[in-house]
């Protein structure tokens, strides 16, 4: 593939579950991905495959919580391919869940959960953003979930009012929200567009133990294909799932 042509995507987390179907996804429509994961030899796996599969796909070392992983690996773009046009911030952990209960909180769980989902998030973006700026049409997107929406949480209609309080994993894809409005505030002048993909539900490692979870991890993958690829006149600053906003 000539990547002089093509669109080049870093997706982070993406050796398994949504952030490989987003790389799968974004290759078949032609672009290079880049597996970023924090075992390497996980990640080149995960790259193999998708060349298996007919994409054109590298690995790279990156964990989010590294202080020096997401400058190397902003540094190993720029020397492979010069620029990137596309970042996924996939990378997130829900955390152990009984440390996140109001009452018998440990710090140290909430510390981990914000340091992956929302400090890493910002960190690999504050490290790539050189590179997308010399992409004609660069896009971010950062993956969140649909219990950041506090709407949601405070609706006695919606079924998440009656899920368990969590002062971790919630608050940090709230957090997300707001830290991608702010970035999508920021780029709007350069045409860099900015949001947030809620992929819902999705039968993965990471929802193993929720019942009655059947959509696919490719299910969930598609909003963020979706908005990684949107036009000029595209969205920025939002917030959306498969079926378009998700209210705040």
């Amino acid at each position: 593939m000539d990547t002089e042509r093509a669109s080049i995507a870093l997706i982070t987390g993406a050796n398994r579950g949504i952030g490989y179907e987003i790389a799968g996804g974004l290759g078949r429509l032609g672009m290079t991905v880049v597996v970023g994961t924090r075992d390497l030899d996980q990640g080149k796996h995960a790259a193999a495959r998708l060349c298996d599969d007919g994409i054109d796909a590298q690995a790279v070392q990156l964990d989010v919580t590294s202080g020096d992983d997401p400058a190397a690996a902003a540094a190993w773009i720029d020397a492979e391919y010069g620029r990137l046009d596309v970042l996924v911030n996939n990378a997130g952990i829900s955390g152990a869940r009984l440390g996140q209960l109001p009452g018998s909180v440990d710090l140290d769980s909430l510390r981990a959960v914000f340091a992956t989902n929302v400090f890493g998030a910002v960190a690999v973006t504050e490290a790539i953003l050189p590179l997308l700026r010399r992409s004609p049409r660069a896009r971010i997107v950062n993956v969140t979930s649909g219990l950041g929406s506090m709407t949601r949480m405070t609706d006695p209609q919606d079924y998440f009012t009656g899920l368990q309080a969590n002062l971790g994993y919630a608050p940090s894809k709230s957090a997300l929200n707001h830290i991608t409005v702010q970035y999508a505030k920021h780029l709007a002048p350069e045409a860099i567009l900015v949001n947030a993909a809620d992929p819902g539900p999705c039968a993965t490692d990471f929802t193993k133990d929720l019942p009655g979870v059947t959509r696919t991890a490719a299910d969930g993958a598609r909003i963020v294909v979706h908005l990684a690829t949107l036009e000029e006149n595209g969205p920025t600053g939002g917030y959306f799932n498969e079926t378009g906003p998700v209210p705040w």
